[in-house]
């Protein structure tokens, strides 16, 4: 089945990234990884408030922490006061590899917060992946990552699905809730080179994962356990980055993505390339997971 997303939001980022929904404030965070900004939009009021983070930003996570959010940015894991709009880094396992920036993330059930980074250019294997436990010890899960990427876990805790983009693929891991561990890598999921590169992605009530598709201009639901394509979501924008479910009820999937690598021939025909999308798609998301450290 395919359905259409419509423009929510006409950002122009240069990199939409990272969306999250806050069911508290009952807004959908997001980032501009290279333009340095953190984004929260009130869906209620169609209001979007920037916060400028002063270096690359590539994901946001929700903390216990009142007016605080996490955050993975060019110099590692970072608090942000969205009260006081101050910084504060807290560790940055990668200062030896200045060539490096965080890309996507998420928290896991149990509230470590999982990051992945990328190089700047030239992409093979210079990344690595990342858990910032509640004691903020930060471990290394992986390394040899080209574009570390899209993050979840299935409904039981018991997995956890992983995209390293220029694989194609969504690999599987078996997951130890209680000590964040990962073993037992194997491929679930392949995607055609035709229908894009898999960017960020998320999980539904069913267990199901969307993924958005870089280059392809989809998102589409998979079935984790088969590999099986079960829907396709079209966008009028070539490059969606991340997805994530949001609203009151959780069955609003928003969309974000970029502009940036676009020719001008590419944005004259993509006039709302890096905008933020959003699509009642027939199913619902589940609660967002939020960071257990104190910060």
């Amino acid at each position: 089945m395919n359905s259409k997303a419509e423009l929510v939001l006409d950002s122009q980022a240069l990199l939409g990234e990272g969306p999250i929904w806050d069911d508290r404030r009952q807004l959908l965070f997001w980032v501009d990884i290279l333009a340095g900004k953190l984004h929260a939009f009130d869906p209620a009021r169609n209001e979007n408030q920037a916060f400028d983070i002063g270096q690359d930003v590539g994901t946001v996570v929700l903390t216990e922490s009142g007016p605080k959010v996490m955050l993975a940015v060019y110099k590692g894991f970072a608090a942000y006061d969205l009260e006081t709009e101050e910084l504060s880094l807290v560790v940055h396992p990668e200062a030896h590899l200045p060539g490096n920036r965080f890309n996507d993330g998420k928290c896991d059930p149990n509230g470590r917060f999982w990051a992945g980074t990328m190089a700047y250019s030239d992409q093979k294997d210079q990344g690595s992946l990342y858990s910032l436990d509640s004691d903020l010890s930060v471990h290394k899960a992986l390394d040899g990552i080209a574009i570390s990427n899209g993050l979840a876990w299935s409904l039981d805790g018991s997995l956890m699905y992983y995209i390293d983009s220029p694989t194609h693929s969504v690999a599987t891991f078996d997951f130890d809730l209680d000590m964040g561990a990962i073993s037992n890598r194997r491929v679930t999921i392949q995607v055609p080179e035709e229908m894009g590169t898999p960017d960020g992605m998320t999980i539904d009530e069913q267990g199901m994962l969307w993924i958005a598709l870089w280059d392809g201009g989809l998102v589409c639901r998979w079935d984790p356990e088969n590999g099986d394509l079960l829907q396709t979501i079209d966008l009028p924008v070539s490059r969606p980055t991340a997805c994530a479910f949001g609203g009151r009820e959780l069955d609003t999937l928003y969309i974000t993505s970029a502009r940036t690598g676009l020719t001008e021939e590419l944005l004259k025909e993509q006039p709302h390339a890096g905008g933020l999308f959003a699509i009642r798609p027939g199913f619902c998301g589940i609660p967002t997971f939020r960071f257990a450290g104190q910060i």
